[in-house]
């Protein structure tokens, strides 16, 4: 945030749980406008950022904008970095009903998850709710072979490498048919997201896109792979950051689509870059649940920079 672009306005935003914040840049003004909204205002509008944007838009051109219509962005005027919390939705639990689908035997492994806690030998820790309403289980299985010998071709089981280079065995290979049935009772329970986390698929991530492609193909709204989120040994932290992602994800691309609606041009003259847990922006395609998390923390940290700068 150096220098005033000399033609385009420039809109960050940060959009907390009480007040939104709007800071704009001004064309041939050296010092920025900051206007503060109420995040939920239905009686006055629709969308505290939108809002925002509309009433300095407003000032700075001298035209009316009804809040029916949509944003101009005529002479691509609009340039816009959003802050767009997930953390209020996580820990508020307004996410998208979700269900887990893990290897068969591990139903309980995200429940058990492991020894990090404040207190190892406290009796009464309290733990958060899960995210997930249902669990399915997927009959397949796949070990690394940490034995030369038995990476040897003339083996019952069929070895191959891993994309991290480890020969793993598949002792049981996807049975499709059996899941098939078990993705339709939780469609027919009005669950359409589901997060995936199959045992060394870190490093063979094959059996969960095949349980994606069949997920997809039944009707499934979204399907989050701990394979491609977060392709990490550890399967306990893998399988909570695709639950966090399938549970977010839905609601946050939902109030995308409707945000980048409100201007004229869409996302064609519009550039729309949301904050993500790391502090980086990213674009609305490559925005996604577990990315947002700690959204709201990050832009916090932005906004501090961006004062001291100015200062």
């Amino acid at each position: 945030m150096g220098s005033v672009n000399e033609d385009k306005l420039r809109f960050c935003i940060d959009r907390g749980g009480t007040f939104t914040d709007v800071y704009a840049e001004i064309p041939g003004r050296a010092d920025g406008q900051v206007m503060k909204l109420l995040s939920v205002d239905p009686s006055n509008y629709d969308d505290a950022p939108i809002e925002g944007i509309r009433r300095i838009l407003e000032e700075f051109t001298g035209e009316k904008i009804p809040r029916t219509a949509k944003i101009p962005t005529n002479k691509d005027r609009v340039d816009k970095d959003g802050y767009n919390c997930g953390d209020k939705c996580l820990l508020e639990r307004k996410g998208e009903r979700i269900a887990l689908c893990v290897t068969w035997g591990f139903r309980d492994l995200l429940q058990i998850g492991n020894q990090a806690r404040p207190n190892i030998f406290d009796l009464t820790v309290a733990k958060p709710s899960n995210l997930y309403e249902e669990i399915i289980e997927v009959d397949e299985r796949i070990e690394l072979v940490l034995d030369k010998e038995e990476g040897n071709p003339d083996s019952s089981s069929l070895v191959v490498k891993g994309v991290s280079g480890e020969l793993v065995k598949v002792l049981k290979p996807l049975d499709e048919e059996a899941l098939k049935p078990l993705l339709k009772g939780l469609l027919e329970k009005g669950i359409s997201c589901l997060a995936v986390v199959l045992m060394h698929s870190y490093t063979y991530p094959q059996h969960e896109i095949s349980v994606e492609k069949l997920a997809v193909s039944l009707g499934f709204r979204h399907v989050s792979l701990s394979s491609a989120l977060t392709p990490m040994v550890r399967a306990v932290p893998r399988g909570l950051t695709a639950t966090v992602d399938a549970y977010l994800t839905p609601v946050i691309k939902e109030y995308l689509s409707g945000f980048i609606s409100r201007f004229d041009e869409g996302n064609g003259k519009v550039n729309v870059l949301f904050m993500q847990s790391d502090g980086g922006l990213a674009p609305e395609s490559r925005f996604s649940g577990h990315k947002a998390v700690l959204s709201g923390p990050a832009g916090g940290v932005g906004w501090l920079l961006t004062d001291s700068f100015w200062d």
